[in-house]
């Protein structure tokens, strides 16, 4: 995907990476209008805080949300797309199942003059309208500084077998938070890059599986694990915690979306890192976005949104909004997820 940068303008909003502030959408503003929100699976903890962030801020907006998810299935989901269509939404907001695929929703949609915004994950050659994403860019590349500094100190040196643990074959997200990891991977020749594997369904089992291979072909001798996401992170720890090599001292494991296993983990000393993704900025920003575009269906979006980048997804220029990652590890998992009530600390440590 090609990226042009875009300087973002406006206050809190451009903070945020949200299409307008606040204070531009009263309660009851769109009155009325029904929009669509279509995510991939409900398998992963995060995903509930996405429904709930997204339909508090719908309702607070007057917008009628239709919410379905598609447990991982392509089928699935053009079933629930068609679904929403037919019921009226006039946007909708999909994270697609199959991001090479799904370009022909959007382009139905379109023929009902239904616009579709992305959410999290870029579908490619398809006329998307709009796209909201946490900043995928960033995940794998803090994951990857984190497993450096980790190995520097362990060794005094930037070494050790590297094992890169990927979401669904081909899914556009997956690929976009690797490339960071293997960027930094090409700054260091030390570091050898043992195992790249990707794994249908995000499977936390299939990633346990991956990463007992690996340690038996191996003989235990895995210096770092990054994942795409904290259910895999989870399958790895598993794995590790049967050699009894699930110490953070040991084995670096880092995985990415903050479900509160892998915090508790990180708490423990099991995991190294995750990254936390704010949800609900991505959440509330895929909401004002498409009631932006469902109060001005016949406006140019890129006229409309405030965006930080335009992505060409292999058919169009998306304009893209983009929401902030951080790393937690250890050293700052109090001031960060717990100060910012993501989790309490009785959650966390159990006290």
């Amino acid at each position: 995907m090609k990226v042009q940068r875009r300087t973002v303008l406006g206050g809190m909003a451009s903070l945020l990476g949200a299409p307008f502030a606040l204070s531009l959408y009263p309660a009851g503003a769109a009155d009325k209008i029904r929009i669509g929100f279509l995510l991939k699976t409900m398998q992963e903890e995060r995903y509930q805080r996405d429904k709930a962030a997204f339909l508090a801020r719908a309702k607070a907006m007057g917008a009628e949300v239709i919410f379905d998810s598609a447990n991982n299935d392509e089928q699935s989901q053009l079933a629930a797309f068609e679904n929403m269509l037919s019921q009226g939404a006039r946007v909708i907001v999909l994270q697609p199942v199959n991001t090479g695929t799904a370009g022909s929703m959007v382009t139905s949609a379109h023929k009902s003059n239904v616009k579709v915004v992305g959410y999290d994950s870029m579908l490619v050659n398809g006329p998307l309208d709009a796209m909201v994403m946490q900043d995928s860019w960033a995940v794998g590349r803090l994951q990857a500084e984190a497993m450096v500094a980790w190995l520097k100190g362990r060794y005094g040196s930037i070494k050790g077998n590297v094992v890169l643990i990927r979401g669904q074959p081909g899914d556009s997200n997956a690929n976009t938070m690797s490339s960071g990891v293997l960027e930094v991977l090409k700054a260091n020749p030390d570091l050898k890059l043992v195992a790249d594997q990707s794994h249908e369904g995000w499977s936390p089992d299939k990633a346990m599986a991956t990463s007992e291979n690996l340690l038996t072909k191996f003989g235990n001798k895995i210096d770092a694990v990054i994942c795409n996401n904290s259910g895999m992170a989870r399958g790895v720890v598993a794995a590790l915690d049967a050699q009894g090599l699930a110490n953070a001292d040991k084995v670096f494991v880092a995985g990415s979306d903050a479900d509160l296993v892998n915090i508790q983990f990180v708490a423990q000393g099991k995991q190294a890192a995750e990254i936390w993704k704010k949800i609900t900025p991505l959440a509330e920003s895929a909401v004002e976005t498409a009631v932006t575009l469902a109060q001005n269906p016949d406006k140019d979006p890129r006229a409309l949104l405030k965006f930080d980048r335009l992505i060409n997804n292999g058919a169009v220029d998306v304009p893209t909004i983009v929401t902030p990652v951080v790393l937690v590890d250890k050293t700052n998992l109090d001031s960060t997820i717990i100060a910012e009530g993501f989790y309490t600390r009785q959650q966390v440590y159990g006290k």
